[in-house]
């Protein structure tokens, strides 16, 4: 899970890993859980999440998470326009890194409950989504508060992994 710092990462993972809201300082290395199914849902996989800090200086370092990455979770703050453009340069970093050739990921847009947060849709032209070959997406709102919209985040990637997987068996 990637993400600019201050988009979400660690209050999204421990939502899904606790089933609470926490407080959480700015994350300075990684934090690595492993999220299990919850009741009433239909992914039935185990994540292993690493939540790794989104500070400039500790982004040089996000490259050495890539290896045998079947997903990935990018974190953006739709609710603070002004770092869409950085946001959309990482992502791009990250996607042309050889590692992450071909992986699926999903664009968390973060914090739909404040005011004036872009719509996903919305968020996935400013990113530039439409344009990104060689991998499949999916933007989905959330609010990693009340954990509004991430099962079914997780729900997508869920879907997303399984057929990279089978893509890559042949």
């Amino acid at each position: 899970m990637l993400g600019l710092d201050a988009a979400g990462k660690t209050t999204i993972l421990y939502k899904l890993k606790l089933h609470e809201t926490v407080t959480t300082i700015p994350t300075i290395g990684f934090n690595v859980e492993t999220v299990e199914p919850m009741r009433n849902v239909t992914f039935t996989v185990t994540f292993t999440v690493w939540d790794v800090g989104g500070q400039d200086k500790i982004r040089v370092m996000w490259k050495h998470y890539f290896m045998n990455t079947d997903g990935l979770v990018f974190v953006v703050d739709s609710a603070d326009p002004e770092r869409f453009e950085e946001a959309k340069a990482e992502l791009n970093g990250i996607l042309e890194n050889d590692e992450m050739r071909g992986v699926p990921f999903v664009v968390m847009a973060n914090k739909q409950d404040l005011p004036g947060a872009r719509k996903p849709m919305d968020l996935a032209d400013k990113l530039g989504l439409m344009k990104i070959k060689g991998h499949q997406w999916h933007v989905q709102g959330c609010c990693a508060a009340t954990g509004d919209g991430l099962v079914e985040g997780l729900e997508v990637l869920t879907k997303l992994v399984k057929q990279f997987q089978k893509n890559k068996q042949f």
